[in-house]
């Protein structure tokens, strides 16, 4: 047979051995596209028949975009599929797996619908580069891709979704042991650092970020004799110290943000000669910034902050006075940033001093009683921050002037201030991207910026009036921020035409009213909607289903008159739903298959006039709330867009916030866990007895169900529910007993049975210990401790008041009832919810150090 050009005779033939030669006839027309299927054909000969070049040309995959093929042997050893817009699943039947040669694989940034990796991927055994990164991919990573000897390069990264655990970061080291290039950010490994890792003598590049490690870091790691790029960023509970370095380190960049490194910057680190890049910020660090970081000439970003230092300037603890004439010798000064500190700056009124032309100044906290007059000097600003001070009064109208051509950028949030002292019809930077204004006392009519601005924030004021159809030509808007204001009127229909922008969308607390417009008339980028306490009426507009990246909706303490909006589960991103205090009405309804709510965690129907049964289905399909394995890194629901200001990159932070009822109290959440989970469903007209399936949302942490008619027992599957904190169950008409199974609960602070018809004995033991005689009221069955009837005894209790809901009864009183029960109850917390208050009390003092909606991170260069 005619093989690779040359007749050959084949004295034996292997078993394996698959081959076409169709050469030398005289076929016509196109080369049919099945043949592609034959992948495991050795050898195809279509030479000699009647085919056009062009038609040869494609039926030579070797021609392909994306594939490599071995120029002697025509043996594919390369596919570069990256950005191919690839969707779907790879079966481990896949041909791909027959490419026994492939020795490069790119499959990155292409969406595999969070599909697993094909098991197949291990017949691959040539394999020595293989690029999964930014492909949706989820699940346990399989043992088979451990095979892969030969792999020098490993990229996974950016698929949140998988993880590494069972086989874990240890087998993989331990089998891939020529390893150059490993990179794993975002994927959940949820373990310790192996010190396996540091015997990769070859490695030159490890990215560990965003993991879920924790533990001690080996120091030895850092001493790998080829090791280039490190990052084990946004690592919370990882620990370790800076080793001495030496100058034979290649070290180009190091990033060890947000994670717990403690000690002092050792002065060896002047010697990594090589190092382009140093991220230390938001760790423990201490003592003094050596001054040989001055002999490393390559670095082009460095970042200190939110550390313990005592030299660097931006969110430490520095205290004393800052006078202005010291800055007047700096002349080529352009960069000033003092902010979050303990400093006092003093800017006399008149100074005969002349000041460096500044582009960035910072004095955020630095105590200032009112606006530094020295500003009125300065044409060239583009980022002013002057907020946490205590500026009072209203704003200059000579403010109006400063750098009107260039000002990028600014802050003044949280003073008191209180007006203006000549109102501009529109503000007059013509390149403003942000303005915050938030957490003042501002009056009168709500000012409007230019149509450059991409951030606007102006809550917790005082000002009142219409919001401006001006607002309007803001077409770059990306957050809106109104509030905690009293402004009135309706919302301009022409938010519906920020469709390519805006992400979030917040008016709560007003008193806005009218029909809620029709925001997402086309698809929409918009992550948050808050419309809460205000005077909206009507019902929800369906244009909502377009909100596709909804993952926040408020809607609560309003006068909506609809029913209750299932097609909402359409949205696939959506995780809060607040529809409380409004008057929705009817019955919740059957499950809808094609509005699944796949990733709901908090909903809140409270106190409207739902009736009907409990939706069973429901709570068997809200997966979201089945999961108790979620890596606790006391991270925040919030959205962070990053803005591109020429060289500076700005990160936004706008945290999530509701206000839910939680162990008989309304609480404003100011921030979100991304772990909590909680479901409201109190006054309402609910009916029925309490679904068995609600036992199946292992990971909840609230359930109210009070004040409706329910019937019937206490299921014992709510003792399956091991995270939650708080159960309400009181103003019902229950029967029979408590069931045993909920001494399981072991967070359990909140419990509340009262005025039903249970009977029996109040279970004994752990978290039943704390709760009060409240808790049991309105049960004249029930006996045992804390009530003072004793089991047996015939002893009447006194009278109560009646144990079903009254129809006189107005949500006011209910909530004052709720409110009765909020106190005394956190004795007997078990150890794990203490740990877990104190953790996150540490996390809110040391990482989120202040307590704001609003937070905001700058830096040189874009930071991925």
């Amino acid at each position: 047979m005619t093989n690779k050009g040359m007749e050959r005779v084949y004295p034996k033939i292997p078993h394996s051995f698959k081959a076409i030669d169709l050469s030398s006839n005289k076929f016509t027309g196109e080369i049919p596209k099945s043949i592609g299927k034959l992948g495991g054909l050795h050898l195809l000969n279509i030479s000699s028949n009647s085919l056009t070049e062009g038609e040869r040309e494609g039926s030579d995959c070797c021609s392909w975009d994306g594939v490599e093929c071995d120029r002697e042997t025509g043996h594919v050893i390369g596919l570069h599929l990256a950005s191919s817009c690839l969707y779907g699943s790879i079966n481990s039947s896949s041909t791909l797996f027959s490419l026994v040669h492939l020795q490069r694989l790119d499959l990155s940034d292409n969406d595999f619908n969070y599909s697993e990796i094909p098991f197949g991927v291990g017949q691959l055994s040539r394999l020595r580069s293989l690029d999964l990164s930014f492909s949706g991919f989820s699940g346990q990573i399989p043992s088979e891709l451990l095979a892969l000897s030969k792999l020098v390069f490993l990229d996974l990264s950016a698929n949140p979704k998988l993880q590494l655990q069972k086989p874990g970061l240890r087998n993989l080291v331990q089998n891939l042991t020529h390893l150059k290039k490993l990179h794993l950010s975002q994927v959940n490994i949820s373990s310790t650092i192996p010190y396996e890792l540091a015997s990769l003598s070859s490695l030159t590049s490890l990215f560990l970020g965003e993991c879920g490690l924790h533990g001690e870091f080996p120091m030895k790691i850092f001493q790998l004799p080829s090791l280039q790029y490190l990052t084990v960023r946004d690592n919370l509970d990882l620990i370790s110290y800076l080793p001495e370095f030496q100058e034979t380190s290649p070290l180009k960049m190091l990033d060890l943000a947000g994670t717990s490194f403690s000690g002092e910057l050792p002065t060896s680190i002047g010697r990594l000669g090589s190092l382009t890049e140093l991220d230390i910020s938001s760790c423990n660090f201490t003592g003094s910034v050596p001054s040989s970081l001055g002999h490393l000439t390559q670095l082009y970003y460095l970042d200190l902050s939110n550390n313990h230092f005592s030299l660097y300037l931006l969110s430490n603890y520095l205290n004393g006075t800052v006078e202005l004439q010291l800055l007047s010798k700096l002349k080529n000064l352009i960069y000033l940033q003092l902010s979050d500190n303990r400093l006092s700056f003093l800017s006399y009124t008149r100074t005969n001093a002349t000041l460096p032309k500044f582009k960035h100044l910072g004095l955020g906290s630095c105590n200032l009683t009112e606006f530094p007059d020295f500003l009125q000097n300065q044409h060239e600003l583009e980022i002013i921050t002057l907020s946490e001070n205590k500026i009072h009064g209203p704003i200059p109208k000579w403010v109006w002037n400063i750098s009107k051509e260039t000002l990028v950028t600014l802050e003044l949030s949280e003073n008191f201030l209180t007006g203006f002292d000549q109102r501009p019809f529109v503000l007059p930077w013509s390149k403003l991207h942000t303005l915050r204004l938030d957490s003042n006392m501002l009056q009168g009519p709500l000012p409007v910026p230019p149509p450059s601005t991409v951030e606007y924030l102006v809550s917790g004021n005082k000002l009142t009036g219409e919001i401006s159809p001006l607002i309007c030509n803001m077409t770059s808007l990306e957050l809106l921020d109104l509030s905690s204001n009293n402004l009135s009127g309706r919302i301009p229909q022409c938010l519906a035409n920020f469709s390519r922008s805006l992400f979030v969308l917040d008016l709560g607390s007003n008193s806005l009213d009218g029909p809620i417009p029709e925001i997402c008339t086309v698809s929409h980028n918009l992550n948050v909607i808050d419309l809460g306490d205000n005077q909206f009426q009507g019902q929800i507009p369906r244009s909502l289903v377009n909100c596709t990246m909804l993952e926040h909706l408020v809607l609560g303490n309003n006068k909506i008159n609809d029913i209750f909006p299932f097609w909402l589960g359409a949205l696939p991103q959506l995780q809060v739903l607040i529809l409380r205090s409004n008057r929705f009405h009817g019955a919740i309804g059957s499950w809808h298959t094609n509005f699944r709510f796949p990733k709901l965690r908090i909903i809140d129907l409270s106190d409207n006039e739902f009736i009907g049964d409990l939706p069973s289905e429901y709570f068997q399909n809200w997966d979201a709330m089945k999961l108790t394995d979620i890596a606790s890194g006391l991270r925040y629901m919030q959205i962070s867009p990053m803005i591109d200001l020429k060289n500076n990159v700005m990160i936004t932070g706008y945290m999530y916030s509701m206000t839910m009822t939680n162990k008989g109290m309304q609480r404003f959440y100011e921030r979100i866990l991304d772990t909590f989970m909680a479901i409201d469903f109190s006054g309402n007209n609910f009916k029925g007895q309490i679904p068995t399936s609600i036992g199946s949302l292992k990971g909840i942490h609230l359930l109210n169900l009070g004040g409706n008619d329910l019937t019937g027992h206490i299921p014992s599957s709510l003792g399956n529910l091991t995270q939650l904190e708080s159960l309400d169950l009181s103003q019902n008409k229950l029967s029979g007993e408590i069931p045993w199974q909920l001494t399981r609960l072991t967070f359990l602070e909140f419990f509340n049975v009262s005025h039903n018809h249970l009977t029996g004995h109040i279970p004994q033991g752990k978290q039943f210990a704390t709760f009060e005689n409240a808790s049991f009221d309105g049960n004249l069955g029930l006996c045992g401790s804390p009530l003072s009837r004793e089991c047996g005894s015939s002893e009447a209790l006194p009278p109560t008041s009646s144990s079903s809901k009254q129809g006189s009864t107005t949500k006011f009183d209910w909530k004052i009832v709720l409110m009765g029960y909020g106190s005394g109850l956190l004795i007997g917390v078990s150890i794990g919810y203490c740990l877990t208050s104190w953790k996150h009390e540490w996390f809110v003092k040391t990482i989120g150090k202040r307590q704001r909606k609003w937070t905001r991170k700058e830096g040189r260069g874009q930071r991925g």
